[in-house]
């Protein structure tokens, strides 16, 4: 029981890491006790977690040869995405316009509060969600569920939107000036002020304890120890230099040192090499995938068309149905992070004085990894039939769909997965930092950026699945105390934003430039 959920764990989590083996075999005697630190630990903390975090709500159809699948993980995060639509007026369709004359610096003021622009902000949080869940899970999604799934991925993105205006609204309403300058913001934040002006202190002390204590957890595994193996192993089949002997810890301590050189500047250094590399991989991605869509114009059509029937096909059933809701639903909640609450510590950073302003920038995260990056690669995959037979599942099968067009892509692929891996670790990074600062105070920081950097290393030479696997949970596990206190907050989210929205639409509020 517990093998297999820690395995289905692994392929929903990360597609592909089955696939992430150790380069070089380590001796014996090591390597026995890694395995049985390995097992113990994934007996007695995740598989224990992952019956919580993934308990099934279809239990209805246990006995079943086939049965549905709906973790309560996945329902906790669409129902609160839902709840943010419906409580602020479907926000992310109103300032939708708004959030992009806002990125693009017209309300910028030199003056404002703050560390990093509305779009570097933006640049920070994208580079910790864009990734390989827009390039694997995709596929994995059309595998399981077949192309019907991508487009319930765009409606699971289209709700995360509110999700991450609540989120880093209440990043900016309840952030902190620390003694050095920096910006202290996030859930724990949030959680622990807010809802003691809810006159709740007692569960807001807890839930930011636990929130923080996830973020940790979850910025050294699935944030880079899982990063540094994966483009470990893209790198190392491109470039032969980098495989076998002593090439895993070569790399592991260059990635390091690049990865330090970062980190070590804080949130203004992270949020202009985000600005940077972001654009430029979301770019050469999408370009390419137009290129196949445009080579391809005349499938483009019958595409949508069967990703359309095919999200509503009776052809199992109502549980048919259901179950490609379900996998589309749970892999756009995987990829772009929606109520998770990581982002609102990146945004709590922007240069403002309107927190309302901050959440609307935010609400594009969901649109440009989910309803954008994802839709891309997913048109891709269907346009190109890759999806069809071939055997191969999440980043092979994506690859091989570009590989029919252009034949040289998957080198390209290789660089944007080293590049992808590279902008989410120093995303988590400052996530983890900030709430290490939470706990332990400002003056330890250097800790753990030395821990981090040394994760890199790890991450690269070793395959500890189980503490990665752990780590990822930490990270859904932080949706649970983000979301029930971004609920309790949502009236206080509410008046400020029909403050900023009166203000905005009565021409009382004019851009900088």
């Amino acid at each position: 029981m517990r093998s297999r959920m820690v395995a289905a764990l692994g392929v929903l989590l990360w597609p592909g890491s089955a696939a992430a083996q150790p380069t070089e075999q380590a001796p014996t005697g090591i390597a026995v006790f890694l395995r049985a630190l390995d097992d113990g630990f994934g007996a007695n903390v995740v598989g224990p977690i992952a019956q919580v975090l993934f308990f099934d709500l279809a239990f209805w159809d246990n006995a079943a040869g086939d049965p549905l699948q709906l973790p309560f993980i996945v329902v906790w995060l669409i129902a609160g995405a839902t709840f943010f639509t419906l409580r602020f007026g479907l926000i992310n369709v109103r300032a939708f316009r708004h959030a992009w004359v806002v990125t693009t610096g017209h309300y910028d003021d030199p003056d404002d509060p703050g560390e990093v622009t509305h779009f570097q902000a933006l640049s920070s949080a994208l580079s910790a969600t864009v990734g390989l869940g827009n390039i694997a899970g995709v596929a994995v999604a059309v595998g399981v569920g077949g192309p019907g799934a991508i487009f319930w991925m765009v409606v699971a993105g289209f709700l995360g939107m509110s999700s991450k205006f609540t989120e880093c609204t209440l990043g900016q309403m309840y952030r902190e000036v620390g003694k050095d300058g920096h910006i202290l913001g996030g859930p724990m934040r949030y959680l622990e002020q807010g809802l003691s002006e809810l006159r709740l202190p007692r569960l807001g002390r807890f839930l930011a304890i636990l929130f923080a204590l996830m973020c940790i957890g979850g910025s050294f595994g699935g944030g880079n120890m899982f990063q540094a193996n994966q483009s470990y192993a893209q790198v190392a089949d491109v470039l032969p230099i980098f495989s076998g002997g002593w090439g895993s810890l070569a790399y592991g301590v260059l990635l390091a040192f690049l990865v330090g050189i970062v980190i070590i500047g804080g949130i203004r250094r992270i949020g202009q090499v985000a600005g940077f590399i972001v654009p430029l991989m979301c770019g050469i991605y999408l370009v390419a995938g137009l290129f196949i869509i445009v080579t391809n114009a005349d499938q483009v059509q019958p595409a949508l068309g069967h990703i359309v029937s095919e999200a509503f096909t009776p052809e199992a059933g109502f549980g048919g149905m259901l179950g490609v809701l379900i996998t589309g639903f749970r892999r756009a909640a995987f990829s772009n992070e929606a109520g998770v609450g990581s982002a609102s510590i990146a945004h709590s950073a922007a240069a403002t004085d309107e927190p309302v302003r901050e959440g609307i920038v935010a609400l594009l995260e969901p649109f440009i990894d989910t309803i954008i990056v994802c839709t891309m690669t997913g048109l891709v995959v269907v346009i190109t039939g890759a999806y069809r037979g071939g055997g191969e599942e999440g980043v092979l099968m994506t690859s091989k769909a570009f590989a029919t067009v252009l034949p040289w892509f998957p080198r390209v692929l290789s660089l944007a997965v080293f590049l992808f891996a590279f902008s989410t670790m120093i995303s988590w990074s400052y996530y983890g930092e900030r709430c290490w600062t939470f706990l332990f105070g400002t003056h330890l920081s250097i800790i753990y950026k030395m821990l981090f950097l040394a994760f890199v290393v790890l991450g690269s030479v070793l395959k500890l699945g189980n503490v990665i696997d752990f780590s990822d949970l930490m990270i859904l596990g932080m949706s649970f105390p983000n979301i029930l206190g971004a609920v309790l907050l949502s009236g206080k989210v509410g008046g400020a934003l029909r403050d900023y929205w009166s203000r905005f639409t009565s021409g009382q509020m004019q851009p900088e430039r």
